[in-house]
């Protein structure tokens, strides 16, 4: 009977491996030998309970064993070479016939001749020899994945070591013995948590066998239940060896309270909760293998580029690669809000919210009004999330919205939005952006505390990477300045030199009038070099000491009128100035009109003479912004111009008669007034850029 028990539990043992084996989808020839293996030992255990299947006779007790072996022996045969496609491949290499021959003929054998039980003792004793030695090849052909195989190693070794034994007790006094085969289920039981362990370990194998957190959560629970009943039992055994006595009383007190703390155990919720965190901190492995994710996101971030564009897109899909999510986006803090600075794959019909600029009013209304439901759910995340810094499951807020107390969203509009997780970056403890990520056709993962823990690490590491890079382009741009103070010193400086010598020059010509022609051209072209080296001298030393401007109100048709007329006539084509709709924006005349130069000159000169080059004056939908397009014909420009190139300064495409900077300081005063500067453009298509004018 004792040993039915051991048989007993370790037929459950091995049914239970099995059909944890049988869940795991990846194919592969180790999982089919595996289970093959498995699958015998469970039979093998199950025919040896007694009080199932009778009395077990010598014969059969030879077969069982020998099948068992041959199991096994094939699964080490599929371990030595992991080349194999399928199961025929092990069976059809010479090797492994070899391998599995022994056990064979043992098999075959007794059904052709009369066998001695002592050469079936001898056979069984060379099987499980033959096992050892392949075990002893494959832990060292193992190599770096000796520590993975070593838990198996030692569970076929023990095992097989404890058959040798047997059988070899067996042939010295030509029979089995009965205690060896009592103890094996109780051996191969104890021993089967090794096999577990070798098979979480070893990922080429393609299995990954998954027990149940819940499972280990009630297991716990039944031990800790069981635990007090012992407690008990023990408490009351020394009672009555004392000599005492349970009194009535004290019997009903004692069950009633018993009954009452393992009520309160059970369904305490934080009692349950903390059990489960500490089972699976402690007795899992975690759902992210940190050392492999750490590097893999460190690799992917370095290998980005150096524009603002591509390190954001690095940075958005590093975020989205570490836990295998498919579309995001990803937002940037800014003085007028937020804008979108990256994507992948976006989801269909999600509404960006940054408004594309378009001439016509009633769809810049349109886009504006379609993009209001996005922004109201990014506003209010972004706002709940500016004052705990959480990360938020929005699937979760629709099952359990208790969660996340204080957060009100439109639960139809969510449903419908298609991201999930809302990730937020911080700097310096403020927000500094934040992105949204949604699965799309991969497995959703669910926000419990590793998972939050693993997504503040990415984030942190994510958002430092980009912070860093926004850091050393503002360095860059500092030293390209400071540069250009430098090379502005010495322009002066010789500037300066010419102008002495040339006013020495005009002082001795009005000496010398001998020659009236001669000395007239000479005044002519003297005085005009002296104006444009004048002129030069004013625009660096106006460029070197930037004085703050005075804002007043004024009409910006007005203003673009005069820069076109007085400064921008001279070239063709003359540009055209449209108002459609105007309101007065209070801002620095000088400063506006040296953005509108800059901004309408590049499109005359980007524009043949008989092309075109229009200026819009209109209003947004919203009445809160003044827009001023300026439109042109001309060559146009690609996306990769327009994003690495157009506002860096000191890039310039019109060599020495350029220093690039016209377009960035545009575009840096519009944004330190509050507003912005898009541009639109297709190479061959001409470009239109639009200034938006905050108003009030």
């Amino acid at each position: 009977m004792i040993s039915d028990v051991g048989y007993g539990l370790n037929s459950l043992a091995h049914l239970a491996l099995l059909l944890l084996l049988l869940t795991v989808r990846k194919p592969g020839v180790a999982k089919h030998l595996l289970v093959l293996a498995t699958a015998a030992t469970f039979l093998w255990s199950t025919t040896l309970i007694t009080s199932l299947f009778g009395a077990v006779s010598l014969s059969w007790l030879l077969s069982a064993d020998v099948l068992k072996q041959l199991a096994w022996l094939l699964f080490l045969a599929g371990c030595i070479q992991t080349s194999f496609n399928n199961i025929f491949d092990v069976l059809k290499r010479p090797v492994t016939l070899i391998i599995i021959a022994p056990a064979l003929v043992a098999l075959l054998a007794p059904y052709l001749l009369v066998v001695n039980p002592a050469w079936s003792f001898l056979i069984l004793i060379v099987l499980s020899l033959e096992v050892l030695v392949l075990l002893e090849v494959v832990y060292r052909q193992a190599g770096r994945e000796q520590w993975a195989f070593k838990p198996i190693i030692i569970y076929l070794g023990a095992t097989n070591l404890f058959e040798f034994v047997t059988y070899a007790n067996a042939t010295m006094v030509n029979q089995v013995e009965i205690g060896y085969i009592a103890a094996r289920g109780y051996i191969y039981f104890l021993l089967m948590p090794l096999l577990v362990i070798s098979i979480r370990r070893i990922h080429h194998w393609g299995i990954d066998i998954f027990i149940s957190r819940d499972v280990v959560l009630h297991s716990s629970l039944l031990l800790v239940a069981g635990g007090y009943l012992f407690v008990m039992a023990v408490v009351g055994y020394a009672i009555n060896y004392m000599g005492g006595n349970w009194g009535p009383t004290v019997q009903i007190i004692l069950v009633v309270m018993s009954f009452a703390l393992l009520a309160t155990v059970f369904l305490s919720n934080g009692f349950r909760t903390k059990i489960k965190v500490f089972i699976t901190k402690h007795f899992f492995a975690n759902q992210f293998d940190y050392r492999v994710e750490w590097v893999k996101l460190t690799q992917w971030l370095t290998r980005a580029g150096d524009t603002s564009s591509e390190v954001y897109h690095a940075g958005l899909t590093g975020m989205l690669n570490a836990i295998q999510y498919e579309s995001g986006l990803l937002f940037k803090v800014t003085q007028n809000g937020f804008e979108c600075v990256a994507e992948a794959s976006p989801i269909v019909n999600t509404v960006s919210t940054d408004t594309d600029t378009d001439t016509d009013t009633d769809k810049l209304a349109s886009s504006s009004q379609e993009s209001s439901t996005t922004r109201k759910i990014l506003e209010t995340l972004a706002a709940y999330s500016d004052k705990n810094g959480w990360i938020i499951d929005t699937d979760a807020y629709l099952v359990k919205p208790f969660d996340y107390e204080g957060l009100k969203l439109d639960r139809d509009t969510l449903k419908k939005w298609g991201y999930q997780l809302f990730v937020p970056f911080l700097k310096d403890g403020k927000p500094w952006g934040f992105a949204v990520l949604a699965s799309g056709d991969n497995e959703k993962i669910s926000l419990n505390w590793e998972v939050k823990d693993y997504l503040t690490a990415v984030s942190e590491q994510v958002g430092t990477y980009m912070q860093h890079h926004e850091a050393a382009q503002v360095v860059a741009e500092n030293a390209q300045f400071a540069a250009f103070n430098r090379m502005s010193a010495f322009v002066l400086h010789d500037l300066k030199n010419v102008l002495a010598q040339v006013d020495l020059i005009l002082a001795n010509a009005q000496q010398h009038k001998h020659n009236p022609e001669f000395i007239e051209d000479t005044f002519e072209t003297l005085e005009h070099t002296k104006a444009r080296m004048e002129k030069m001298l004013k625009q660096l030393t106006d460029k070197k000491a930037v004085e703050e401007g005075v804002n007043s109100e004024f009409l910006l048709s007005e203003l673009a009128k005069d820069v076109v007329n007085n400064r921008c006539s001279g070239l063709n084509p003359l540009p055209t100035v449209h108002v459609l709709k105007e309101t007065a924006v209070n801002v620095d005349r000088e400063k506006v009109a040296n953005v509108l130069y800059h901004l309408i000159s590049n499109a005359q000169q980007a524009t043949a003479d008989d092309g075109e080059v229009d200026v819009v004056i209109t209003g947004n939908s919203d009445n809160k912004t003044q827009l001023v397009l300026i439109e042109d014909t001309g060559s146009g420009m690609d996306k990769a111009f327009i994003e690495e190139r157009l506002f860096k300064p000191f890039d310039t495409t019109k060599g020495n008669a350029g220093m690039g900077i016209g377009a960035y300081d545009a575009k840096t005063y519009i944004e330190s007034i509050g507003g912005k500067l898009t541009v639109q453009s297709e190479p061959g298509r001409g470009s239109c850029f639009t200034l938006y004018f905050p108003i009030g």
